[in-house]
């Protein structure tokens, strides 16, 4: 199943609006979100000055959710709370939502390598627990650096690790393979996000130790 239509919620954000410039280059309708529309007007006009075929436009969170089939969510975990709230009622029922928040520690005032306990096992299943009974939800996108999304001529290599239902894989495996060099690898039901949203924390340190912001994952062997 190839989605029509995707919205970023956070894509004025760095990790978002890589997410959306990607997407935009590949040829998918972007929808990015914020909780200023007007902030989503001008990412969008920036996405349509980048790439001139670009069918972006930018809208406030709810009404961004609420059109597109698949829903990517794309904010620090100190706001995520608030956003699912904010765009709970919106998310069509039938919809793919994405998760791509990492609870890192940083969020609260903490280090950046570190991440936080949260009591639904994960910031995924945390977003899930707000969302309407029958919205699918993966989690993924963790792995990737902003940077590298941000710089949409370049590729971006690694492997995407998706957590969630067996039923929605197919919808991310679309959106995780229009971004060149990238693959999708399914990870499991959404319960495993608990290990892989901690392995952002994981590549901050990499990233520190090798003076780069670029370090991704590769599974071998499959």
């Amino acid at each position: 199943m190839t989605p029509g239509a995707v919205a970023i919620i956070g894509g004025t954000g760095a990790a978002g609006f890589g997410l959306a410039a990607r997407w935009a280059a590949a040829g998918l309708e972007v929808i990015v979100g914020s909780r200023d529309s007007g902030r989503a007007e001008e990412a969008a006009a920036r996405l349509r000055s980048l790439f001139p075929d670009a069918r972006a436009r930018g809208l406030a969170n709810a009404d961004a959710a609420a059109s597109a089939p698949a829903v990517v969510v794309a904010v620090p975990y100190a706001g995520q709370a608030a956003i699912y709230k904010s765009i709970a009622e919106h998310v069509p029922g039938d919809a793919v939502v994405v998760d791509c928040t990492v609870p890192l520690a940083a969020s609260v005032g903490g280090k950046a390598a570190h991440v936080l306990g949260v009591w639904e096992g994960s910031a995924a299943q945390q977003g899930a627990a707000r969302l309407p009974e029958g919205v699918k939800v993966c989690a993924a996108f963790h792995s990737l650096s902003a940077s590298a999304l941000a710089e949409a001529e370049t590729p971006c290599e690694g492997d995407v690790l998706v957590c969630g239902p067996k039923s929605a894989q197919g919808v991310v495996r679309e959106l995780v393979e229009a971004i060149p060099d990238l693959r999708h690898v399914n990870a499991g039901p959404l319960e495993n996000a608990r290990f892989v949203e901690p392995l952002t924390a994981l590549l901050i340190g990499i990233n520190r130790r090798y003076k780069t912001d670029r370090a991704g994952l590769r599974i071998t062997g499959i």
